[in-house]
């Protein structure tokens, strides 16, 4: 695999899309529609859907892609596939809080294996590169950095969660660590978060799908992170029937990991 066409690629569609999604955000009012399963959907998620789909058919013809917006994608079964998410965090850009992002990864053989998050209105992309490096870039100012995670301290933990889907059970979860600050986060950053050291651990004890993690899974486990199911059964994997999550945790090494 070029890994380095991916990453070029990965990173090259996720601005464009971020781009497209920022015109319709700061834009005039938009239609917010409800899909089946009651979540938000609105004319930057299916512009910049189209734009992703179209830009890794072009570059990749041969690998499948599965997109949260494409619902006949969600039969497709492959050892090798992208992943996409164009707008993560609908809630937070209906809101206009700025916690929203473009997910694209590549999948392989149940792990993502590249993959890049872009923030476009916190102007923050984190992504993986052909190297598998886990990298920050903040593209208005020409900035790039490698990430890594922190070291935590198991007395004084800085734990990050949903700030649209927190609920009593993530609390109660929460509640067995040490918290030493705790972080609310939108979307997929709340992996990034982790991955660049500002945060030790991320629960999520809710549903969640595929395409909701598969980036920010690749970002936060090039950076050192670790995702796994909270059942305790081994890393959170890709290429489910159905693209469903189990409740999942990801972390830093170090991290005492309670049983759920």
């Amino acid at each position: 695999m070029d890994y380095a066409a991916v990453a070029a690629t990965l990173n090259r569609l996720a601005a464009e899309a971020g781009r497209i999604v920022m015109q319709v955000y700061e834009g005039p009012e938009f239609e917010v529609a409800l899909k089946a399963d009651d979540s938000p959907v609105t004319i930057a998620d299916e512009r910049a859907d189209a734009h992703i789909r179209a830009g890794l058919r072009d570059a990749f013809p041969d690998i499948p892609v599965v997109t949260e917006e494409l619902t006949e994608s969600h039969a497709l079964s492959a050892e090798r596939f992208f992943i996409v998410d164009p707008l993560d965090g609908t809630k937070e850009f209906v809101k206009r809080r700025g916690e929203f992002t473009v997910n694209i990864a590549l999948v392989e053989n149940g792990a993502p294996t590249r993959g890049v998050v872009y923030a476009p209105a916190l102007d923050r992309m984190f992504y993986v590169d052909a190297q598998g490096r886990a990298v920050e870039a903040r593209p208005a100012q020409g900035l790039a950095r490698e990430i890594s995670v922190a070291a935590p301290d198991n007395a004084a933990l800085r734990v990050v969660a949903s700030k649209s889907h927190r609920d009593a059970a993530t609390d109660e979860y929460i509640a067995r660590y040490a918290v030493k600050d705790f972080v609310s986060a939108g979307s997929s950053l709340k992996f990034c978060l982790v991955a660049a050291g500002e945060a030790d651990l991320y629960p999520r004890l809710g549903r969640t799908m595929e395409w909701d993690t598969a980036a920010g899974h690749a970002v936060a486990a090039a950076a050192g992170a670790r995702v796994d199911r909270l059942d305790g059964s081994g890393p959170l994997a890709y290429g489910k029937p159905g693209y469903e999550n189990p409740f999942f945790i990801c972390y830093a090494p170090g991290v005492e990991v309670k049983p759920l």
